[in-house]
């Protein structure tokens, strides 16, 4: 089954901070452990809650608003998609995620809807 692990409120060094080159390593041996065990499907990092803009459709209106949703009080960071055998499985790999350090890791099934096609286009 695959899952996702939904990163929140995780504050990583960017490029150019000096303990950027570390907390990448940590992130890449994530992946690379997450590879091994064949469980790796993608990784996403998010750009900066700043830089989101959100979309809404109200009697057939479409409302476009700067920023996130103003009423939350986390921040999605980004997301792994998992193919894991297993929830243990999928916990056990969100407890090794480095952003669960200083973050947290949201765990949710994916769902599986009849009739959904929502791969990529081939090539992509």
């Amino acid at each position: 089954m695959q899952y996702m692990l939904l990163i929140y409120n995780c504050d990583r060094p960017g490029p150019g901070d000096p303990r950027f080159p570390e907390s990448l390593a940590a992130v890449n041996a994530f992946a690379d452990e997450c590879r091994r065990r064949g469980a790796f499907v993608a990784g996403l990092p998010l750009q900066g809650e700043h830089t989101a803009t959100t979309v809404a459709v109200r009697e057939g209106k479409t409302l476009i608003t700067d920023g996130p949703f103003p009423e939350t009080h986390e921040h999605l960071g980004g997301a792994y998609v998992l193919d894991c055998a297993t929830l243990d499985e999928a916990l056990e790999l969100a407890a090794l995620c480095p952003m669960a350090a200083n973050g947290t890791i949201e765990v949710r099934p994916i769902a599986g809807v009849p009739g959904l096609d929502h791969r990529a286009p081939s090539g992509v």
